[in-house]
């Protein structure tokens, strides 16, 4: 059994780093091709649409093709236009409170974990890889934030940067 604890908080978390701050904020970025936190929501958003119970689904069928459809971990550019992040943060909670209700509501058992899917990638992974990725994703994501809000400040810290690691 996977502790899903960390999924249940992600969009509190989020909600509170990320709400009531100013526009440089949300859009800024680290440079370059990289993402600001508007866009990392998005991505997140996409994910609970498209990945973690979609795969659970096609790993936990019948059907004899097991093979998951590629993630567009760009998909969330074309999503995101004309939404605001109160807007995103809403739809991530909603969205993650049903995948972690259909979660729970299939009772998984050890055995059920160890079943698997086709990634794109990979190849053969198995459920509990899927759930625990997920959580991991999760967890990177808050710390891109974090990182890409810390790099605003970067050139405001003086000397302390060299103590910053997340500035690094």
């Amino acid at each position: 059994m996977i502790d899903t604890t960390l999924l249940h908080k992600t969009p509190v978390i989020l909600r509170s780093m990320l709400s009531d701050l100013s526009d440089d904020l949300i859009f800024s970025n680290e440079g370059g091709e990289s993402w600001s936190p508007f866009d990392i929501v998005g991505h997140l958003i996409h994910g609970e649409k498209t990945d973690w119970i979609p795969r659970t689904e096609i790993i936990l069928s019948d059907d004899k093709d097991k093979n998951f459809i590629p993630f567009d971990r760009f998909a969330q550019f074309e999503n995101s236009k004309g939404k605001t992040l109160p807007m995103l943060l809403d739809e991530f909670e909603s969205l993650r409170a049903a995948n972690l209700k259909t979660l729970s509501s299939l009772n998984l058992s050890p055995l059920e974990y160890q079943k698997t899917g086709i990634h794109p990638e990979f190849g053969e992974v198995s459920l509990q890889q899927l759930i625990s990725c997920w959580v991991a994703h999760d967890l990177g994501h808050i710390y891109q934030i974090s990182r890409v809000l810390a790099f605003q400040y970067k050139n405001d810290v003086g000397p302390w940067v060299k103590y910053l690691r997340i500035l690094q």
